[in-house]
């Protein structure tokens, strides 16, 4: 099942404003695919794209669930 790519032009649901610069997460250095987080983590490395965006995924829904304290950790 191929995965949505939202236009990263476009504004995402509730964005009033005009859209902020935006840049793909996911990167390739070497044979292995990385992400960024929010904090400037670089997290990785996954064998493929796809398990990398999946593993983007992944953090973003602990991100949205975790308490403010752990997340602060993590740019330490």
């Amino acid at each position: 099942m191929a995965k949505e790519v939202k236009d990263p032009l476009l504004p995402r649901k509730g964005e009033e404003t005009s859209v902020p610069n935006r840049t793909d997460r996911v990167f390739q250095k070497g044979n292995y695919w990385y992400f960024h987080t929010r904090e400037d983590v670089r997290i990785g490395p996954f064998d493929s794209r796809e398990l990398a965006e999946k593993g983007s995924n992944d953090y973003v829904g602990f991100a949205v669930a975790a308490d403010p304290v752990v997340l602060n950790s993590l740019s330490r």
